[in-house]
């Protein structure tokens, strides 16, 4: 063997002898853990024997410590909602506290402003306190039963002396006690009742103070309601404002919403009507409508016309400011005080309550007028109505929209549809009176007819700017409820024309029936000639003339007035220029010639003194122009005739003294009543068939002098004259 080899198994033994010395350690080792582990199970059995004693001394005590935590968490449970209601009662002393010196402020306090906001300042208390009571009276219940089951519990456990369940048990009969008397009079009996009725009244008393203060500008806005019937004069210019400032609609709301949450909410909406229709009532009361009084048909049709037309322009006037002024303010007041209660659902309801009464007067006193009498003069007054609802209809039914103001609406409309068939049976039965009126005596002098003269001004004035649009309108809506809305509407103009032909021509008849009543031989001429002529020279150059047509005034009226004025010379004064006549003395020999000559001159004198006189006691020519023009027409056919004869034989009639040319001129001036100015040249000139040059083309009648139409709104006329 090799040393090499010989070291290697060196080491290798010494490698396993230290391993062996390792392996003996480790033996050794294990039987000590052994040895230790044997002594701790020892040790560890003793320690369970220990604990098992120890349990079994224990058990008793942990059981009765569950005990008392269990009651202990009842008690907490029960003592915890007396806590609360405890802090709930001290609350509400504190705050009933506080509401008497905010009373007492209140009561001292002179300055509006500073006492609205010390209100405000009360109000709010008074929800406190409102929220103090309710909570008190809802933790009075679970405090009540928590206590009662502890009671019980206590009572069936024993888990403390007697004497500490005898005083629980005296502690809920005291708690249900406060509870069953104490919460209901703090409630229905203490100062929060007392509250709410000051509230109740300083909610009357803001309410009130605010006024429709445009109506009295000069006054005071807080004067007192001595004051309230002053008259004032209603305009145009009048616009709504707000009632009340920021503050006061904001303690008014507070209150209102204060009153509702405490069950007060319809003594609340009775005190907001009540006031405030007691203050739209005396704002249009300052105007002094004693006519709205007045509203039967007997009474309306036994007031004189002049005090009707003065009522119906005041209503037209109060209408529109009631809608546009009162009643505009006091919906936007009652949206602002009321909006916030029951989801504004309220509020509406409370407005037409106000406005209803107010608008029923006025609707009585409209429909008594429509109603009433069907006279000529009230058809502008009724188109007068009857125009301005219409201007107000999209005003009126934005402020009483909704299903609260319903009736309202239906009662305007209502209204509107009487004033229709009104106006148009007023100005249909127009025509009818004037075909009544055919019995009638025409005047004894053949002048122009009072029925013939208002008829002609009146429709003259219908279609005048101011009212024929209305009368339009009128028209077709009655037209449209008769024939439908599916029917052809007819245009403005034949719509108008139609109806306006049929009181003309109802005119003409009844003024060709009266001529024929006359006895006189003349006087049916001068009552034609003067008629007619009064109807187109009236009516020329206006708006009846223009509707009517030139062609059909022309026709019916200046050809009928020319041929009456022939007529009229024809028969008053032809027969004595045929007096005159030459021919006849033709045929007689000398010694009768001058007695003939003689007696035509005498004959001529009388039959000229008795046309003359005829004429100033039954003849008259009311119109200046038309009087000139016969004037004209009689001296160009008397005057040459006589002057002609008379210097013709001269010789014949000097053995007596005849009147002379100017004599005779002189005593047709004062016949026909001619002064300087009806002399003046460019009048209109009517022509009798006779003096009428065929080859004249220029018209025989020229424009009518300017003069306005005649104001039938001041005609005193209470009917067509008979």
């Amino acid at each position: 063997m090799s040393m090499e080899e010989l070291k290697q198994d060196d080491q290798i033994i010494f490698k396993l002898k230290q391993t062996c010395s390792d392996l003996n350690n480790l033996l050794q080792l294990s039987f000590n853990v052994e040895t230790s582990l044997s002594e701790i199970e020892e040790r560890f059995v003793v320690m369970q024997e220990n604990l098992t004693i120890a349990s079994r001394r224990i058990a008793p005590l942990q059981s009765l410590s569950i005990a008392n935590k269990a009651l202990d968490t009842k008690i907490n449970r029960a003592i915890s909602p007396a806590l609360s209601l405890l802090e709930s009662f001290k609350l509400s002393e504190s705050l009933q506290r506080k509401l008497l010196e905010l009373s007492s402020k209140l009561a001292k306090e002179k300055s509006f402003n500073k006492r609205v906001e010390k209100l405000i300042k009360y109000v709010d208390t008074v929800d406190d306190l409102n929220e103090a009571i309710n909570s008190i009276s809802k933790e009075c219940e679970p405090a009540i039963q928590k206590l009662q089951e502890v009671v019980e519990f206590l009572s069936r456990t024993k888990a403390t002396d007697q004497f500490r369940t005898r005083r629980l048990k005296e502690t809920l009969i005291t708690l249900k006690a406060l509870c069953e008397t104490e919460v209901d009079a703090m409630r229905f009996d203490g100062l929060l009742d007392d509250a709410l009725l000051n509230l109740q009244d300083e909610y009357e008393s803001l309410l009130n103070k605010m006024r429709h203060r445009n109506f009295n500008d000069a006054k005071s806005d807080r004067d007192d309601d001595d004051d309230d019937h002053d008259d004032v004069v209603a305009t145009a210019d009048m616009v709504s404002t707000d009632l009340g400032s920021e503050l006061e609609i904001e303690v008014l709301t507070r209150i209102s919403e204060t009153l509702a949450a405490n069950d007060c909410l319809d003594i609340c909406i009775d005190i907001f009507v009540k006031v405030r229709y007691k203050r739209a009532a005396k704002a249009l009361m300052r105007l002094n409508p004693e006519y709205l009084k007045t509203y039967s048909l007997e009474e309306i049709d036994e007031m004189e016309w002049a005090s009707l037309e003065t009522a119906i322009s005041l209503w037209i006037q109060h209408f529109e400011l009631s809608i546009k002024n009162v009643f505009v303010s006091e919906k936007k007041l009652c949206c602002q005080v009321l909006g916030t209660i029951m989801d504004g659902v309220i509020w509406p309801e409370c407005f037409v309550k106000i406005a209803d009464k107010i608008m029923a007067v006025f609707f009585r006193f409209g429909e008594g007028v429509a109603r009433s009498k069907k006279e000529p003069q009230k058809l502008f007054k009724l188109l007068d109505m009857f125009e301005s609802l219409e201007k107000l209809k999209p005003e009126f039914s934005e402020i009483f929209a909704g299903e609260a103001g319903a009736d309202i609406c239906l009662r305007f409309r209502e209204l509107e549809k009487l004033l229709v068939h009104s106006s148009t049976k007023v100005f249909f039965e127009l025509g009818l009176q004037i075909e009544a009126n055919q019995d009638v005596l025409p005047p004894q002098d053949g002048s122009v007819p009072k029925l013939v003269r208002y008829a002609i001004n009146y429709l003259k004035y219908l279609l005048t700017d101011a009212y024929s649009a209305t009368m339009i309108s009128v028209l077709r809506t009655e037209q449209t409820w008769k024939a439908g809305v599916l029917s052809t509407p007819e245009t403005d103009e034949n719509l108008l024309k139609d109806a306006m032909f049929n009181i003309m021509d109802a005119i003409r008849r009844n003024v060709e029936s009266k001529k024929l009543r006359y006895k006189d031989k003349v006087l049916p001429h001068v009552f034609v000639m003067n008629t007619y002529w009064y109807i187109y020279m009236r009516t020329r150059s206006t708006e009846l003339g223009k509707l009517m047509g030139d062609q059909y005034m022309k026709k019916t009226y200046k050809i009928v007035a020319e041929e009456s004025a022939y007529s009229y010379q024809k028969q008053a004064w032809g027969p004595l220029v045929k007096m005159l006549d030459k021919e006849e003395l033709k045929r007689v020999d000398k010694d009768g010639l001058t007695a003939m000559i003689r007696g035509k001159m005498d004959a001529f004198t009388k039959g000229f003194d008795d046309i003359t006189q005829r004429h100033k006691s039954f003849y008259h020519i009311p119109d200046a122009d038309l009087r000139e023009q016969m004037r004209e027409a009689t001296m160009k056919l008397v005057i040459p005739a006589y002057t002609d004869f008379l210097n013709n034989f001269a010789s014949s009639l000097r053995v007596k003294s005849y009147p002379s040319p100017e004599y005779v001129e002189d005593t047709l001036n004062q016949m026909f009543e001619v002064t300087d100015h009806h002399k003046s040249s460019g009048k209109s000139s009517l022509r009798p068939r006779q003096m009428r040059d065929p080859l004249d083309g220029r018209k025989s009648l020229s424009g009518e002098q300017s003069r306005r139409s005649k104001d039938f709104r001041r005609s005193k006329t209470s009917a067509i004259d008979t």
